[in-house]
């Protein structure tokens, strides 16, 4: 009997093959490109790349290793069991323009337990790219597909199955952002800029707990499934964090700009509909479903990022301090982690915010 990899491995080597001279074709004129190859970054930071270019099309060479590894996700020392992309959560983010060519190395260690592959929401086909990219522990995989739409967009691993959620709230999940080649405008056609761009990655979590209360833990991804799946199936996360732990974004980690700058926020989540919002700020251009295609929204106070989308906001801040960034679902953000923090410098405006007066008694207030 085949296995369900043979099966989809077997159903896409067919389509070569059926196709195979229009495939050589392509080839041919693919390998007349430029190349450029990218070295990733963890989040929330991205690598350099351009806004706008005039150049034509380049193969846009990118290695991810998939590692398997134990976490810490909270301040009170729980430990997770997390299968990531280059090791972080979410995945980097990887930034081309429309027309390029993605071409991925994909990296399973031997010392891995877990088959992975990746599902590109942007690309078109074979199951995102999941069909082409099955690895086992050992083996590698490189995958190659044009991105001939604007946007921001999920990637997560999808090996099949029960296994398919499981894997993505383990931590396999990432984005890609595929910029129009002229840059991004508003709705009136005029270019916008960024001085700064971050990569936030919303991600549930589902540790099983023991007969006390306390949270389990476990050697390996493999020995954690049943018990995760059993808390999974309820859809009650007991985390709901940015950048793969409570915190991870506040603090000495909170992430930097200065009064005037303009940051481009992307925000993904892979499974769970969610509502980000800057304390004290707005989205002056936001793509809530992410597609650059689209003209962005103004003036946002909260905006919806639909489970396995993802979306851009573009914010120039006027005022100087820390800005808390929230998902405005305000339980999932104080109780289960999805909170993260801008530290911004700067001169204080008076006529944008004033404290009039300091807080004190209450004028011939009457005494008990």
């Amino acid at each position: 009997m085949m296995t369900r990899r043979e099966t989809l491995l077997g159903a896409a080597l067919t389509s070569l093959v059926l196709t195979a001279p229009a495939f050589a074709a392509a080839a041919d004129d693919i390998g007349k490109l430029p190349r450029q190859k990218i070295d990733l970054v963890a989040p929330p930071f991205v690598h350099a790349h351009q806004q706008a270019t005039k150049e034509g099309p380049k193969v846009i060479e990118f290695k991810m290793v998939i590692q398997e590894k134990e976490v810490v996700i909270d301040d009170d020392g729980t430990k997770f069991q997390a299968m990531t992309f280059n090791g972080s959560m979410p995945g980097p983010l990887m930034v081309v323009h429309q027309n390029d060519y993605v071409e991925l190395t994909l990296v399973n260690p031997a010392s891995n337990t877990m088959p992975h592959n990746i599902d590109f929401h942007a690309s078109t086909g074979a199951l995102g790219g999941g069909a082409l990219t099955l690895i086992n522990p050992g083996e590698q995989v490189v995958l190659r597909f044009k991105a001939d739409r604007t946007g921001v967009f999920v990637y997560h691993c999808a090996p099949g199955g029960n296994m398919i959620p499981w894997h993505v709230v383990s931590g396999m999940n990432g984005a890609i952002m595929v910029l129009p080649r002229e840059g991004l405008k508003d709705r009136d056609g005029k270019p916008l800029h960024y001085d700064r761009v971050y990569y936030i990655g919303e991600q549930d979590m589902y540790v099983p707990k023991d007969e006390s209360g306390k949270y389990k833990t476990y050697g390996s991804p493999a020995e954690s499934y049943t018990d995760t799946v059993e808390v999974m199936r309820k859809l009650i996360p007991t985390h709901e964090v940015f950048n793969g732990r409570v915190g991870a974004l506040t603090g000495k980690n909170a992430m930097t700009a200065k009064v005037g700058e303009t940051v481009l926020i992307v925000h993904s989540q892979a499974n769970r509909d969610t509502r980000p919002h800057l304390i004290g700020g707005h989205g002056d251009y936001v793509w809530e479903t992410g597609k650059f295609s689209n003209p962005p929204e103004t003036n946002l106070e909260t905006w919806f990022i639909r489970g396995g989308s993802a979306g851009a906001a573009l914010y120039t801040f006027k005022q100087p301090g820390v800005y808390a960034y929230v998902n405005h679902n305000l339980i999932e953000a104080v109780e289960l982690g999805a909170t993260a923090h801008f530290k911004v410098d700067g001169t204080w405006n008076d006529d944008l915010m004033k404290q009039v007066s300091a807080p004190g008694p209450i004028p011939n207030a009457p005494s008990n």
